[in-house]
């Protein structure tokens, strides 16, 4: 009898740290996207100004989804709002996310390294910013991720060779940056990659011949880069591919034969 009682206490001090976390959390959510709300120098729809409110649940704001079964902060889209901001470190604390999109807005700077501590991160699309500096090599661990859409914006340097970590990943979109340097080899071990595109940045060297590996792919653009050497023959296998786009670089040689195997493209 004492050990049954022993453990009904046990359960009982487990439930009320669980339910004491649970709030805290929320809190935590509460404070991160205030934080974010504070750092807003032009919000001109007031969006925000109005929604994100302490007097109403961080779960009735704008842009914001909570988990049913954690109360949690699970989705943020504050896409297309024209606003002006940075993101501040503490937004890594939004811990139960798994989608963010923050496109078509004028955030600047650069990602914050605390980001790294959202591993439920499934969806993020930054696009049509003002996001720069490198494209942070922290994604590389967020092992969860389908979709990473980083296009336009002033992003800089390399492209981070820890994307190869991320087997999940279906989409990778680097358009309209300002990347540098070469094709990682190791992109072609994203075995479930389907959509690749690094048009229109200034990367050199050749095409790998090892992109033939990401045998999944349906769509690659590699255009207005400065891509030098021949077409590899590799990428004939690459039998699922239904869009190729190679244009303006400084590519020589012949086309391929292989290219003309794929039925689909």
């Amino acid at each position: 009898m004492e050990k049954v009682f022993t453990s009904f206490l046990l359960l009982f001090h487990l439930v009320v740290a669980s339910s004491a976390v649970t709030h805290t959390n929320i809190t935590t959510d509460q404070s991160a996207l205030l934080s974010l709300k504070s750092q807003i120098i032009l919000d001109p729809f007031h969006l925000l100004d109005e929604s994100w409110s302490i007097v109403t649940s961080v779960c009735q704001w704008v842009g914001v989804t909570c988990g049913s079964r954690h109360q949690r902060v699970k989705s943020l889209n504050i896409s297309n709002m024209a606003l002006t901001s940075r993101i501040p470190p503490n937004f890594g604390n939004l811990t139960f996310l798994v989608s963010l999109d923050l496109s078509s807005n004028n955030f600047y700077g650069n990602l914050p390294q605390e980001m790294a501590r959202l591993r439920r991160l499934r969806f993020i699309r930054l696009s049509l910013n003002k996001f720069s500096r490198e494209v942070p090599s922290w994604f590389g661990v967020l092992h969860q991720l389908q979709v990473l859409v980083l296009d336009n914006n002033s992003f800089d340097g390399s492209i981070p060779f820890l994307f190869s970590n991320i087997s999940t990943l279906h989409v990778l979109d680097l358009t309209g940056n300002s990347l540098e340097g070469q094709i990682p080899e190791k992109i072609g071990n994203l075995e479930n990659l389907r959509f690749l595109s690094l048009y229109g940045n200034k990367l050199i060297g050749s095409i790998p011949p090892c992109l033939s590996n990401a045998s999944m792919l349906m769509t690659l653009y590699l255009s207005r880069n400065f891509l030098k050497g021949n077409i590899p023959e590799e990428i004939g296998k690459l039998q699922n591919l239904k869009l190729l786009a190679i244009e303006r670089n400084q590519l020589t040689g012949s086309i391929p034969f292989s290219i003309f195997d794929i039925s689909g493209i």
